[in-house]
């Protein structure tokens, strides 16, 4: 038997459409799901959409499960929450978190449907691949407890780390970020808030998450003497400058790149990608998360809204829902 399903696609620059096609049936170890919520990564699909991927990035930049090639068409994306319905007896029913495009069903096999922990809500769990992301920036950043941090850019990304840093004991964590309106939402993750003039100087560590020149010129100010700057944005085929000049070789300062697609050196004996994922699961049973879902859209509607979505800088995380 066959099923019929429905996924997004990205046609070319400017222009995305559902598209319908049919499944074959499950074959051994592989499962079907049915979508019930997806999330949309404003920053990198925004990338994606306007066919931004540099070419010799097209190989690292396809995401699990990728239909077409870059720069169009291509069905992309990368957060689904659904339940197994077809697949094993004993899975039947089951709540899972998988890394695939926007499509309301899909076969996968049964390893890359991750379980959404009993404590996640399924309207929640879709944070799963952005947690994931700012679970391996920690890392990289190698915070640690009693340090102060900055989070220069405010958006899904950087709110994420700022939550898992505040988490750590006696970390002073502040967002830095241009917008006014994001002070509520640091303060909801147990982080400060100030404005790029009002950074803070002489921090231990810094996350730069704004994906622009202007607050990668404010990370480096707020980095102290030796301090370590954690690169976690991606600019995709823009050049960016970087400031250089002033303090940064008398202060001795580090940039380090961070990015989701290699485990940190000092962990990779011991963890795969599912661990790491299944971790950021269990992370995501905090009720307070529920402030960075800035809107939903229907799948349905999804095609006609997309543009939109992706150009309202008070995204953070737009949720899909299924019907």
């Amino acid at each position: 038997m066959t099923t019929l399903c429905r996924a997004f696609w990205l046609e070319a620059e400017g222009r995305a459409a559902l598209q319908e096609s049919f499944l074959p049936a499950p074959a051994e170890g592989e499962i079907l799901v049915a979508s019930r919520f997806g999330a949309i990564s404003r920053g990198t699909e925004a990338l994606v959409a306007a066919g931004k991927v540099p070419e010799g990035e097209y190989g690292r930049m396809r995401a699990p499960f990728q239909e077409g090639d870059f720069p169009f068409p291509v069905k992309y994306g990368y957060a689904v929450v659904g339940a197994i319905v077809e697949g094993p007896a004993e899975r039947i029913g089951e709540t899972v978190f998988c890394l695939y495009p926007h499509q309301d069903r899909f076969t996968v096999p049964a390893e890359a449907a991750v379980p959404v922990p009993r404590a996640v809500p399924a309207e929640r769990a879709v944070l799963a691949a952005n947690m994931e992301t700012a679970l391996n920036i920690v890392w990289d950043a190698k915070i640690g407890p009693g340090d102060r941090v900055a989070v220069v850019g405010g958006g899904l990304v950087g709110m994420l780390v700022g939550s898992l840093a505040a988490r750590i004991p006696a970390c002073d964590v502040t967002v830095v970020d241009s917008n006014a309106g994001r002070a509520e939402i640091a303060a909801a993750l147990g982080c400060g808030f100030a404005a790029p003039e009002d950074a803070p100087t002489g921090c231990d560590v810094v996350v730069h998450a704004s994906a622009s020149e202007a607050g990668l010129a404010t990370a480096l100010g707020c980095a102290g003497f030796e301090a370590r700057l954690v690169e976690a944005s991606w600019y995709g085929d823009r050049a960016v400058a970087v400031p250089l000049g002033g303090a940064f070789h008398s202060q001795r300062l580090s940039i380090v790149a961070s990015q989701v697609g290699q485990l940190p050196p000092e962990r990779r004996a011991r963890w795969d990608y599912r661990r790491r994922l299944a971790v950021a699961l269990d992370l995501l049973a905090d009720l307070r998360l529920d402030i960075l879902i800035s809107g939903e859209t229907r799948f349905a509607d999804l095609a006609g809204a997309y543009a939109g979505i992706l150009s309202d800088p008070a995204t953070l995380c737009h949720r899909i829902r299924y019907d």
